[in-house]
């Protein structure tokens, strides 16, 4: 296991949440949902989790917080919110000084279900916090006072509502949405951001700016993240070796292929399919 990064979970004296699990509420099995929460924390506050077995949500209310994805650090501020994919390392922690408030949502989705943060879907969003915390502190309130099981229902649909729309990619048929249609079909291309930007008839910078506004990447680390979903998509599912794999997801190198995946996803290839085989999940 990389020895940079192991499981984590740090709370500090002042931190307060309210959560409800499947264990509690078993309506929420029916959307999926392992967990969701509303978490105020202070520093040391940390989590890292090395391979969530499903999608994550997370919502900033208030204040601001660091969040690892993708293998990058990216400062989370009030209202903005963050989207993981099963499977791939994400940390997630305080500020020092920062009070920060945020609302979240872990889902449990088998190898075999398509999660609902797949390739297409963004890694940042600047807005959309607000309404699931709206969402989220509507259902608490109802879980401390009444119960009602279908009001309990109508505000977990309300939330898996809001997250299924956040996290659906290409909202629109757009050249850009054309685009990574056209580069999932194959992988194994060059892809540059110059033939990225032909290939949809856009100027470099205005592609640039297009999805660093609509999904948090800018183009080539959009390739890479593809890549990197067929590559576990691989290794879960074939017996193929490394040198196989890299060319299948555009890598002529299986070292420069474990590299990029030690970085985006928190291990290497086979330190991954090892999880995944002693999990026994494989695909």
């Amino acid at each position: 296991m990389n020895l940079e990064w192991k499981e984590t979970t740090i709370d500090g004296a002042r931190t307060k949440r309210w959560s409800l699990d499947v264990k509690a509420c078993p309506e929420l099995a029916g959307y999926h949902i392992a967990w969701l929460g509303i978490d105020v924390v202070h520093a040391p506050y940390r989590r890292v989790r090395l391979a969530p077995t499903g999608s994550f949500f997370l919502a900033c209310l208030e204040g601001e917080g660091r969040v690892r994805l993708e293998g990058s650090w990216e400062r989370l501020r009030a209202g903005a919110l963050c989207l993981a994919p099963p499977r791939v390392l994400n940390a997630f922690h305080a500020v020092p000084g920062q009070r920060w408030v945020f609302a979240w949502v872990r889902y449990e989705e088998a190898p075999w279900m398509r999660p609902l943060v797949g390739a297409g879907s963004p890694l940042l969003l600047k807005q959309g916090a607000e309404d699931l915390g709206r969402v989220l502190e509507g259902l608490r309130a109802e879980w401390a006072g009444e119960r009602d099981a279908v009001l309990v229902r109508h505000w977990l649909s309300l939330a898996h509502g809001i997250v299924s729309r956040l996290a659906r990619p290409w909202r629109r048929a757009t050249r850009v949405g054309s685009l990574w249609a056209v580069v999932a079909r194959d992988l194994t291309i060059d892809w540059k951001l110059t033939t990225l930007a032909a290939a949809c008839t856009l100027s470099a910078e205005h592609l640039r700016r297009v999805c660093r506004r609509e999904l948090g990447r800018t183009p080539m680390e959009q390739v890479t993240y593809m890549r990197m979903q067929r590559a576990q998509e691989l290794l879960e599912s074939t017996g193929e070796k490394l040198e196989a794999i890299a060319p299948r997801v555009g890598y002529r190198s299986a070292i420069v292929f474990s590299r990029a995946f030690l970085r985006c996803v928190g291990m290497t290839p086979s330190q991954y399919r090892a999880r995944r085989d002693r999990s026994g999940l494989k695909g």
